[in-house]
């Protein structure tokens, strides 16, 4: 299978994307930390690349089929971890009020 320019730049450009997005779920994973996060953003990305999962699927176009399948774990593992840092968030919260 030979690439072309144009399937190289794609798979490159899908690699700093999903390195970007990892990044910033494992920071949000080992900080346990909803400071500056919105859960939006996980329901757009999710619902973005479920869309946009479909739609690379239909014009059988595989850099953004496989791009989008990852950028969807991507916003579930995210998403994930924010409800879990937000229930963390809550019970130190309430354990700290029960000292006072």
């Amino acid at each position: 299978m030979v690439l072309k320019l144009a399937d190289v730049l794609g798979w490159v450009s899908s690699g700093i994307l999903l390195a970007t997005l990892a990044r910033q779920v494992i920071v949000q994973w080992r900080t346990r930390s909803v400071q500056g996060l919105s859960r939006w953003l996980f329901v757009g990305q999710l619902s973005a690349s479920a869309g946009f999962l479909v739609y690379s699927w239909l014009v059988a176009n595989w850099v953004f089929v496989v791009t989008n399948a990852a950028l969807l774990v991507t916003a579930i593992v995210g998403e994930v971890i924010y409800k879990r840092n937000v229930r963390t968030a809550d019970r130190d919260r309430c354990r700290d009020q029960a000292r006072i």
